[in-house]
């Protein structure tokens, strides 16, 4: 299994990005949902000097594709992470517009994997969350075992409830076509503001 890669998601106070900046993850995601408890706000801004080397997600749950490239314009976004019921043709025309796309998929037990297969020419990676009662945040993993019944077509990023805890689980998937983790509620102090230490120790285990 080749390196797993790091996704920081749910940042929005600059401090705090700075932080996590100097920890040189691959990724980190900002959410554009106002229902969100983690939202950036109406007026986020980054500023230039954010590294190129780290790749800016923009998290989005059933927006217009109008307005979600109207965002990863003005931040310079690399991808776009998309966690509602968005179509596979608005994913086709997010990436006709040149635009990375993450398709986000809700995962329980009776998950059906097959329901990923249309989407697998139209999107860049798959994301498989912990359903529940919120669009991502939940702060429970699924079973990852389930993962097994996945076809592997599409790399993926592993999220829920991830924390120093419990990833040391994630070796258990070698084999697997699994590209990164996203972090977000399990090294949470609030939402929206993260524990360093935690994502160091994180770091450590991949």
């Amino acid at each position: 299994m080749n390196k797993i890669k790091l996704k920081i998601c749910g940042m929005r106070d600059w401090i705090n990005i700075r932080e996590v900046i100097a920890l040189r993850p691959d990724y980190m995601g900002f959410i554009f949902y106002a229902n969100s408890p983690r939202f950036v706000g109406e007026d986020f801004q980054l500023p230039e000097s954010f590294p190129a080397d780290i790749k800016k997600a923009g998290v989005f749950v059933n927006a217009s594709v109008e307005e979600m490239l109207l965002q990863a314009e003005r931040l310079k976004l690399d991808y776009l992470q998309l966690h509602g019921n968005e179509s596979v043709r608005q994913c086709e025309e997010l990436k006709e517009k040149g635009v990375a796309v993450i398709k986000v998929f809700s995962v329980d037990d009776d998950f059906d994997f097959t329901s990923t297969k249309p989407y697998a020419h139209s999107v860049d990676f798959f994301l498989f969350d912990t359903k529940g009662k919120y669009y991502g945040g939940n702060a429970r993993t699924f079973d990852w075992n389930v993962l097994q019944r996945y076809d592997q077509q599409v790399p993926f990023f592993l999220s829920g409830g991830i924390s120093p805890y419990n990833v040391s689980g994630i070796k258990e998937l070698k084999g697997m076509n699994l590209h990164a983790i996203d972090i977000n509620s399990g090294v949470e102090v609030t939402p929206g503001m993260k524990d360093i230490e935690k994502i160091k120790d994180i770091k450590c285990e991949l």
